[in-house]
């Protein structure tokens, strides 16, 4: 896969985050099949940083249809300082990496505890 697709996201400290990719190849209008990958996905205040979160990342059924679900729970959003991130999401399969979304997050503070 050589195609890398960027999503910008926007994440509300303090409350649930998902969103799900719908892998689509549009020089031959299909659908992106990713079936016998794994997939991760962490989010860094830079692409150099020590410090990573990570997401819960599921490839969702059935495989050929290429969506794949990134998560954070509220305890972990609650835990990230307002700003610019980085993210991206890797697939995997038989040791061959290859990175298939990136982009940048940005963490707003909510006002209710």
């Amino acid at each position: 896969m050589a195609v890398v697709y960027v999503t910008n996201l926007i994440i509300n400290a303090g409350s649930d985050f998902e969103h799900i990719f719908h892998l689509q190849d549009s020089a031959i209008n299909s659908v992106v099949d990713i079936t016998n990958y794994t997939a991760s996905s962490q989010l860094r205040k830079w692409a150099g940083s020590s410090s990573a979160t990570n997401f819960t990342t599921e490839i969702i059924p059935p495989y050929a249809v290429g969506r794949i679900k990134i998560s954070l729970t509220a305890e972990q959003t609650a835990n990230l300082k307002p700003g610019r991130y980085v993210y991206d999401v890797l697939l995997n399969r038989s040791g061959f990496k290859s990175r298939l979304v990136e982009g940048s997050i940005i963490v707003r503070e909510g006002v209710t505890r």
